[in-house]
């Protein structure tokens, strides 16, 4: 199970990727491994602010269509559009090319909550 020390992650199987003060967001390979092949990636929060736990999109895969919460409260600046023709880089390539959005972060403090690759490899049991 790939798991990179430098991220962060969520109990909602996302990693989070910070620079300053804007934070990179996907799903983490458990999540993509979980959910099979991805076939769809849908964000229509571009521009807005939306609070942490809040859904920013859907991913869709074969069997199922499950919800992406946002990690920390932000406006959302970017979404990866090479997802919208190559939904399948999530699988292939979790924590690189197969990245969702990036967000300008409102509160760093809420950087805090997020768990460590340790804290994550416990809650699932890895």
């Amino acid at each position: 199970m790939n798991l990179p020390a430098n991220l962060k992650y969520t109990k909602d199987h996302e990693w989070v990727a910070i620079e300053g003060d804007v934070a990179t967001i996907g799903i983490t390979d458990f999540a993509q491994k979980e959910l099979g092949d991805i076939v769809y990636v849908e964000v229509e929060t571009l521009d807005q602010t939306l609070d942490r736990d809040e859904v920013f999109g859907t991913v869709e895969a074969v069997k199922t269509v499950s919800d992406l919460f946002l990690p920390l409260t932000g406006e959302i600046i970017e979404f990866n559009e090479e997802l919208e023709t190559e939904p399948e880089l999530v699988n292939t390539d979790a924590y690189g090319a197969g990245w969702m959005i990036k967000v300008k972060i409102s509160d760093m403090s809420e950087v805090d909550s997020l768990l460590s690759d340790a804290q994550y490899k416990e809650l699932i049991g890895a």
